[in-house]
């Protein structure tokens, strides 16, 4: 029987959301202008989905527009994982296992309730403005996965090569490196569990 999993840190936490949040943010294609168009959303800028947050939740419209493009995002990823063989026995950006997904998710909700911002509350790698820049987005992967992340493409992802980082931060700073060279689709760096 697996043992139980250490609660994390919310510094660790708060690191996981803070990349899953700027890959989802970075992944919309339905803004103006888009961005690099791995879902078809526009759930963040004041112009387009942020707009109708912003009425309807007035005090959490920032995070709820977040929440909103990382399910968008979660569900894209779910679906490329659906493809491979054993995809529960795959950790992802947007999918870390039962007991730390629930933990990102339950950080998430406090902090939409503590009234900060999202600027305010986490360290995100660039700022997440309407302006968008590939090359920013790139450099800032590669500085948190520390260089280039090895992996092999192969059918449905890009397979990390190396040992898989037991700690979920710097696995998730990992998957994150392996977004890097930017795809036309979502690319779904993955590790694969092993047994």
């Amino acid at each position: 029987m697996p043992t139980p999993l250490t609660p994390l840190t919310d510094m660790a936490l708060d690191a996981i959301l803070a990349l899953q949040l700027t890959v989802a943010w970075a992944g919309e294609g339905r803004c103006a202008p888009p961005r690099l168009k791995w879902w078809e959303t526009d759930l963040i800028d004041e112009e387009g989905g942020g707009d109708l947050f912003k009425r309807l939740l007035p005090r959490t419209h920032a995070w709820a527009s977040l929440e909103a493009v990382r399910e968008a995002a979660r569900r894209v990823d779910e679906k490329a994982r659906g493809k491979m063989a054993h995809p529960d026995r795959m950790r992802t950006i947007f999918f870390l296992g039962f007991e730390t997904d629930e933990q990102v998710g339950d950080r998430l909700a406090a902090l939409k309730r503590e009234g900060r911002t999202p600027a305010e509350a986490l360290s995100f790698p660039l700022p997440l403005t309407a302006t968008f820049y590939t090359a920013a987005l790139v450099d800032a992967l590669r500085g948190l996965a520390e260089g280039e992340a090895s992996f092999e493409v192969v059918p449905g992802g890009r397979q990390l090569k190396g040992a898989r980082p037991e700690a979920p931060e710097a696995l998730v700073r990992r998957l994150a490196g392996a977004l890097v060279p930017v795809a036309a689709q979502y690319p779904l760096p993955f590790f694969r569990l092993e047994g």
